[in-house]
């Protein structure tokens, strides 16, 4: 019994098989509509990506033909959601803008906004990378929100923007920290500067408030000797923006020993 189950299923998928080809390669584009939405459908219902990738060869062939045709919304939908589906970022989101374009009044419009966003976030690399993909995805997922601020992504979009706006600023704080570890103090109290600026809420103020003065103070203990009262004066600055805001933590410390240091070389200084 066993036997005859497995040869019904081999025979059953064969004539799959061979039905699948015989549409893909003939003319008509009504029977490619029928199995490509069927196929897309299976795959809905299994989770199984191959149907995805069989569907996508027919919407591929169909495509062109239902330009301008009612069904071609359908058609345009289908596709780009294979494609998001089956995890081809790079091209869903293409295929979403495409699709809100061309059809701006579709009920699926609204989803098509947001899943192109979401494709961009998904091709997001991790932050020591270039981020022009990062910044795409959250100039899309702010335009979701703008337009759809009811709408039922809302609260996603918004928790993906902050994901994104955090992986940006930690790429802007490490390259500012590169300055500073690599011994290019100037470069890195001038980026840390810029940085504070940009990101006056980010996570990593005190940091960048702490490696700023760092930055400052062995920039001047490490001058000649001419040009070290003026850049201790300044990297005293430094530590009185940063120690207005940071008390009682561990880099707090740090910067109490290079500001007692600093006091020190002053009164020296004054004394001669």
């Amino acid at each position: 019994m066993k036997s005859i189950v497995l040869l019904l299923l081999v025979v059953i998928s064969f004539a799959s098989c061979s039905d699948y080809q015989k549409v893909l390669k003939e003319d008509e584009i009504a029977p490619k509509y029928e199995m490509a939405k069927s196929l897309y459908d299976k795959g809905l219902e299994t989770d199984k990506g191959k149907y995805y990738r069989k569907a996508i060869r027919l919407f591929d062939q169909i495509l062109p033909q239902y330009k301008g045709k009612p069904s071609g919304e359908t058609v345009s939908y289908m596709n780009a959601n294979s494609h998001y589906l089956l995890g081809d970022y790079f091209l869903s989101g293409y295929l979403f803008e495409r699709f809100s374009k061309s059809y701006p009044n579709s009920e699926k419009a609204e989803e098509a906004h947001y899943k192109s966003a979401v494709s961009y976030y998904e091709v997001s690399p991790i932050y020591s990378k270039d981020q022009e993909d990062t910044q795409t995805a959250m100039t899309k997922l702010q335009f979701y929100i703008n337009t759809y601020p009811d709408g039922e992504f809302f609260e996603k979009s918004n928790s993906k923007i902050q994901e994104l706006s955090l992986k940006i600023e930690k790429k802007y704080y490490e390259i500012s920290k590169q300055y500073h570890h690599t011994e290019r103090y100037k470069a890195a109290i001038e980026s840390f500067d810029n940085y504070i600026l940009k990101f006056p809420g980010t996570k990593f103020r005190e940091q960048a408030f702490f490696y700023k003065f760092e930055s400052a103070y062995l920039l001047a203990i490490n001058s000649i000797a001419i040009l070290i009262p003026e850049r201790i004066a300044e990297a005293q600055t430094y530590y009185e923006d940063y120690s207005k805001y940071y008390t009682g933590t561990e880099l707090s410390e740090q910067a109490r020993i290079y500001a007692k240091d600093i006091e020190e070389r002053t009164n020296t200084q004054t004394e001669l």
